[in-house]
């Protein structure tokens, strides 16, 4: 039996309903991420980066990209996947916190609030304000407010699917997560969920001016994105 999140995302999972959509929310995260890149030599951390399957976009518009995931099974696809870039390094969560202080200029940390402990996040968030330089920011997204259930984020990706062409497979998928392990973690282990305020005080806290963005990373948009400037 999976005990903890992070062994869940250590195995192939029923979270895409197919390539297809795969590809899509990868191809479409690394498009909003590069937006965010604030010049062609910044360095720039995606912490809790999953797949990135197009993480070969924002590394050509940066001097470095690290990748940071807590699953071996997905660093050890990254590291193959991206042997030949040598703009990309790939870390494990262990290997962030030795960083040099103020050696980043950028850190995403896109759909990982909701997997950690309030204690989890907060050594992160004490982390990521460390590494950041005078001038950085951490974009931290796809957080999980009190209200939003599995219904809205069901229908966000119906949505999502009828504008990418996997309608038909996002219907199956849905059908398939209702049986899977997915949904009886989802209800054992619970998703942490953070108010708008309640979020802000915590980035603030971590030594970050910290304010809502206007819009979340990727399709779901019942889901917080939030800024926090060093």
């Amino acid at each position: 039996m999976v005990t903890s999140w992070r062994e869940f995302w250590d195995r192939d999972t029923p979270i895409y309903v197919n390539a297809r959509h795969k590809a899509r929310h990868y191809a479409g995260l690394a498009k909003d991420i590069a937006a965010l890149v604030p010049h062609p030599d910044a360095v720039i951390l995606d912490h809790g980066c999953g797949e990135a399957l197009s993480a070969d976009h924002v590394a050509g518009l940066c001097g470095r990209l690290l990748l940071c995931d807590a699953s071996p099974r997905q660093r050890e696809a990254l590291t193959r996947r991206f042997a030949g870039n040598p703009a990309i390094a790939v870390l494990s969560p262990e290997e962030v916190a030795p960083l040099p202080s103020a050696s980043l200029d950028l850190v995403v940390a896109n759909s990982l609030a909701q997997y950690l402990t309030a204690a989890e996040l907060d050594a992160c968030l004490r982390d990521w304000r460390r590494l950041l330089r005078p001038g950085g920011r951490l974009i931290l997204a796809d957080v999980i407010p009190p209200h939003l259930g599995a219904i809205a984020d069901a229908t966000a990706l119906l949505a999502f699917a009828r504008r990418d062409g996997f309608l038909l497979a996002a219907l199956l998928g849905l059908a398939r997560t209702l049986v899977s392990d997915y949904r009886s973690l989802r209800r054992r282990l619970g998703l942490a969920r953070y108010s708008e305020p309640g979020m802000l005080d915590r980035l603030e806290a971590a030594g970050f001016a910290a304010e809502r963005m206007p819009q979340n990373l990727g399709h779901n948009q019942g889901r917080m994105a939030f800024v926090g400037r060093v």
